[in-house]
């Protein structure tokens, strides 16, 4: 578009002077330093609309994430109730787990352990299924 309203207005003026130019090209076209500057300042606004846009779908997606996380636990805690209430063997179920972790974890230490075994939930002939507690 530029190239041929240059062209025309160069073919009329040098027809006044009887030269006729059959092509003409353009080797350097440079802009003001104004239109430079606001092309740039463009450029910088869409970046920050980009990554204002990035920032805001990374926070709904954590929203998201936090609110399926919750509705898990919500739902974990109900079934854990309804074990409890269900079956009071449950409770021993867990405890004989944690006094197995506690022992891995103690069996595997290099460091020389001594603790009461019934703070340590050790005591697990002890536990009565049938008792609640």
């Amino acid at each position: 578009m530029v190239s041929k309203d240059i062209m025309r207005t160069l073919t009329r003026r040098a027809a006044l002077f009887n030269v006729v130019l059959d092509d003409v090209s353009i080797t350097q076209l440079s802009f003001g330093r104004e239109y430079t500057t606001a092309v740039e300042a463009k450029q910088v606004a869409q970046q920050d609309a980009e990554r204002a846009k990035y920032v805001v779908e990374r926070a709904e997606q954590e929203k998201r994430q936090y609110i399926v996380r919750a509705q898990g636990e919500a739902q974990s805690a109900i079934l854990i109730g309804q074990a409890i209430q269900n079956n009071p063997a449950y409770i021993a179920l867990k405890k004989v787990e944690a006094a197995r972790d506690i022992a891995t974890t103690i069996a595997n230490s290099s460091n020389k352990v001594y603790l009461n075994a019934n703070s340590l939930l050790l005591n697990v002939k002890d536990i009565d299924p049938n008792k609640k507690n």
